[in-house]
C-alpha cells in the first residue's frame, strides 16, 4: 500500500476555516473592547449647561385699591421647586382680569391677560421689607367702566422662554370710584407735636360728585440720611398709619424732637361693603426741633436763716417741682443793691432748692428761678421774691 502525503492545498483548505474563525473572534473582541471604551468615554462627555432653576410658586399675593389703581404686594420666590436657593430674582409676569363680585376666582392664568413683565434686573427696586410692592395704575374711565366688578391678579416668574414657575394664588378687589387726592398738605411745629392741615376733596377722581367721605388716614415714615450724602434721605421703614381724622386736620403728638418724618394723607370714600382710599397727597417732610421752653417754676419762697456756728447767714430758696417731661434742671438768679442780675449756680440744679451763702448783712436781694429743658431752652423767670438781710444787732 502506498502512503502519500496529504496535498498541501487540501490541507490548507481544511485548516483555513478554523483560522478564519479565530481571526473573526479576535476582531470581534477588539470591536467589543473598543465599543466599551467609547461608551465609557461617552459617560464623561462635554460639560453640559446647568438646568434652568424653576422658581417655586408665589403664594401670598394681596391687592388693594389705591386711588385709580391697585397695589399688589407679595413675597418674591427665594428657592426653586426642588428647594434650592435661587441665584437671582427671575422676571415677574403680572396678569390681570375682571369678574363679577360673586364669581369664583379664575383658577389659572388662562383666564387673565399679561399686562406687565418686570425684568429680573429691576425687581429689587420694588422691594419694601422683602416684599414686592407694585402699583397698577388704571385710567379713570377704566375704573368707571368696571365699577362694582372685581379686579383680579395673578403673578408668576419666568427664567426662560419655556421655563416658568407655577401660577400664584389669585387675589382680587372690588373697584369703586376713589376720592380725589388730598391737596395742599402743610404743617406747623407746635409745642405738643406736628400739626397737619389740608384741603378737603369734593369730587371723585373721575370728576363725578363724591358720595360719602369717610374721613382721612394719616401715614408717616421716619427718614434717615444716606451715608454718602448729607442731603439725600430714605425711609427707615415703609410709611405706617399713625392716625385717622374726621376733618382736614391732625395733630401728631407721638414724635421725637430732632428726627425727620415724611407725612402723606389719604381721603377715604365709604361704600356699603368697603372703603376706598385716594392716592397719596403731596408729601411733606419735617424735622421738628424743640424750640419751646418749659413753663416757669412756681411757688418760689425765700427764707432768711441767721448764722449758726460755722454756718454763715444765708437765704434758703425753695419752689414747686416742675412737671415738664424733658426737664434738665433749674437756674437761680439774684439782683442786689447796685448790682445787675446774676446767675448764682454754676451747674444746673437738679432739685428745687438752693442756699445763697454770699449775702451781706444789711443787703436787700431779689430772687427768681428758671427751668431748663434737655434741649437747652430756658423758661421765663418765676415770680420774683425778696429777702432782706438784717444788720448786726437788729
Amino acid at each position: 500500500m502506498e502512503i502519500r502525503d496529504w496535498p498541501a492545498t487540501k490541507s490548507c483548505a481544511i485548516r483555513k476555516p478554523f483560522r478564519c474563525f479565530l481571526d473573526f473572534g479576535s476582531a470581534l473582541c477588539s470591536f467589543v473592547f473598543l465599543g466599551a471604551l467609547l461608551a465609557a468615554c461617552g459617560v464623561q462627555g462635554d460639560p453640559q449647561p446647568p438646568r434652568p432653576q424653576i422658581p417655586a410658586a408665589i403664594t401670598d399675593v394681596a391687592v388693594r385699591q389705591a386711588g385709580n389703581g391697585a397695589v399688589l404686594t407679595f413675597t418674591p420666590p427665594r428657592a426653586t421647586l426642588e428647594g434650592e436657593k435661587l441665584e437671582k430674582f427671575p422676571d415677574l409676569e403680572i396678569f390681570r382680569g375682571y369678574t363679577s363680585p360673586d364669581a369664583k376666582l379664575p383658577p389659572s392664568v388662562s383666564a387673565l391677560r399679561l399686562i406687565y413683565t418686570v425684568p429680573s434686573a429691576v425687581v429689587d427696586t420694588y422691594l419694601l421689607q422683602d416684599r414686592v410692592e407694585f402699583t397698577d395704575a388704571l385710567k379713570p374711565d377704566e375704573v368707571a367702566a368696571h365699577t362694582g366688578q372685581r379686579l383680579v391678579y395673578l403673578v408668576r416668574t419666568r427664567v426662560s422662554k419655556k421655563q416658568a414657575s407655577p401660577d400664584s394664588n389669585v387675589a382680587g378687589v372690588v373697584l369703586y370710584p376713589a376720592p380725589e387726592a388730598v391737596r395742599d398738605l402743610h404743617f406747623d411745629i407746635v409745642e405738643s407735636g406736628v400739626s397737619l392741615a389740608w384741603t378737603q376733596p369734593l369730587l371723585a377722581s373721575g370728576g363725578q360728585p363724591l358720595g360719602s367721605l369717610g374721613g382721612y388716614r394719616i401715614y408717616r415714615a421716619e427718614l434717615e440720611t444716606l451715608p454718602a450724602s448729607s442731603k439725600e434721605t430714605r425711609p427707615k421703614l415703609p410709611p405706617a398709619l399713625v392716625g385717622v381724622a374726621p376733618s382736614p386736620s391732625y395733630l401728631d403728638e407721638r414724635i421725637e424732637w430732632g428726627r425727620t418724618y415724611a407725612y402723606t394723607v389719604r381721603s377715604v370714600a365709604q361704600y356699603p361693603t368697603d372703603s376706598v382710599e385716594s392716592a397719596d397727597s403731596n408729601p411733606v417732610q419735617v424735622t421738628p426741633r424743640d424750640i419751646f421752653p418749659p413753663g416757669p417754676p412756681r411757688d418760689l419762697v425765700a427764707v432768711y436763716v441767721a448764722s449758726s456756728g460755722e454756718t454763715p447767714a444765708n437765704v434758703e430758696l425753695s419752689w414747686a417741682i416742675s412737671t415738664e417731661p424733658d426737664l434738665a434742671g433749674y437756674n437761680v438768679y439774684r439782683n442786689g443793691q447796685g448790682t445787675a442780675q446774676a446767675r448764682l449756680n454754676r451747674e444746673l440744679l437738679l432739685t428745687p432748692t438752693f442756699r445763697d451763702i454770699s449775702v451781706i448783712a444789711g443787703g436787700q436781694y431779689t430772687y427768681a428761678v428758671t427751668a431748663v429743658d434737655r434741649t437747652g431752652n430756658e423758661s421765663r423767670p418765676s415770680t420774683a421774691v425778696a429777702a432782706v438781710i438784717p444788720k448786726p444787732g437788729e
